[in-house]
């Protein structure tokens, strides 16, 4: 059973999807970090421990029939771009002065509930196969929504965006927050676990650093500067 995405998710990529440069994991990243954004740590051992949560969500939605829909073998730097993600929303909360309550994050979650019972899924399978997020993060991901929600009816007028007009509008803007955020959080990722990718506004691959093989085009390889925003 493959999953139909949903507004939700199309929601969500459209929040993760910009055009840009990406910020260097050079720095200090503390020992057992897989990366730091702000004063917020996300150590090795947490970023383990959801990744395993979110195999075990997978080989379960198989044994379902319910197949993945993101990248195989790229669950780490997956998760570890939520976790980033999460902070970076909480960040962009703040800037805009934007609060959000428990009932606001949980009518998120039910809205995806009843789409997911439309696909024929769990919440659970329909985060972890539809988004790759370990069921475990859901609580979190409902801030997100609630947040990535009140964002967009502010950036709009009071209104959710249908026109293909307002949807760029939207993208433009989310995309200045996203990257005002980042900055002031200063994201860095572990180098073992790769970079912070402002084109994607996720976790990528670090470029190779050594002149042995031809260079990528650069609209493949992250840049190591910061954008302006």
């Amino acid at each position: 059973m493959s999953i139909v995405k949903s507004r939700s998710w199309l929601r969500i990529a459209l929040a993760v999807a910009a055009t840009g440069l990406a910020v260097s994991a050079c720095g200090t990243v503390k020992l057992g970090a897989a990366a730091i954004a702000g004063n917020n740590r996300i150590s090795s051992t947490s970023l383990t421990t959801q990744v395993a949560n979110l195999n075990s969500a997978y080989t379960t939605d198989e044994a379902k029939g319910v197949k993945p829909q993101r990248a195989v073998a790229q669950e780490t730097q997956q998760v570890l771009t939520w976790l980033i993600l999460f902070h970076v929303y909480d960040q962009i909360a703040a800037n805009n002065d934007i609060h959000v309550s428990s009932a606001q994050a949980q009518r998120q979650l039910d809205q995806l509930s009843t789409q997911a019972s439309s696909s024929k899924v769990t919440l659970a399978e329909y985060v972890s196969a539809g988004g790759a997020l370990p069921p475990d993060l859901v609580p979190q991901l409902g801030q997100y929504l609630a947040i990535l929600s009140a964002l967009e009816y502010r950036i709009d007028g009071g209104k959710a965006p249908t026109t293909s007009a307002q949807q760029a509008k939207v993208q433009s803007a989310l995309t200045h927050d996203q990257c005002r955020a980042s900055k002031d959080l200063g994201v860095t990722v572990n180098p073992q676990f790769g970079v912070w990718d402002y084109r994607s506004y996720s976790v990528v691959t670090a470029p190779p650093t050594l002149a042995a093989a031809p260079s990528p085009a650069p609209s493949a390889t992250p840049a190591l500067t910061k954008p302006p925003c």
